[in-house]
């Protein structure tokens, strides 16, 4: 893909915006079926979204900020396949935990515990520099030449 003057695509934004969503909570279902399903009866939306169960007193709270983390990282990953762009993996991590923020608003009140805060504020740096760096890296690869040059 070359990168020279960039489009304005809104459509293509809302797409990746709503990619990287999925896929994350995708993720972040998957860590929380192995770690969380295991120890309680019934895994519900409560691990996804309420603040009250990312806790550091419970087993169940450490495996839920367990599943938290390693969705961060898997997110990096995501974005470098979606967004592509170093300069633009803080705008999206930022978008991801704003909406996740608000899913979580709706679902379980404003999120007053510290914890919480810490766990999704390590979870973004986590995603947003993790994927500038991968990103850039990918950026910063040379380009394959062929070794046979037509003779123009």
């Amino acid at each position: 893909m070359f990168y020279g003057a960039e489009v304005w695509d809104p459509w293509l934004i809302a797409a990746q915006i709503v990619c990287l969503q999925c896929l994350y909570y995708l993720t972040l279902g998957f860590f929380l079926c192995f770690l969380v399903g295991t120890r309680v009866s019934r895994l519900t939306l409560v691990y996804f979204f309420d603040f009250a169960t990312i806790t550091t007193s419970t087993v169940t709270g450490r495996c839920v900020i367990a599943s938290l983390l390693p969705s961060s990282f898997a997110g990096a990953g995501y974005m470098l396949y979606l967004i592509e762009r170093s300069k633009k993996c803080l705008d999206f991590s930022a978008t991801l935990f704003i909406i996740h923020l608000f899913i979580c608003i709706i679902y379980g009140g404003w999120p007053s515990s510290i914890t919480w805060w810490v766990v999704n504020g390590t979870g973004f740096a986590v995603m947003a520099w993790l994927g500038k760096y991968l990103c850039s890296e990918r950026e910063l690869r040379e380009i394959p030449i062929s070794r046979y040059r037509s003779n123009v």
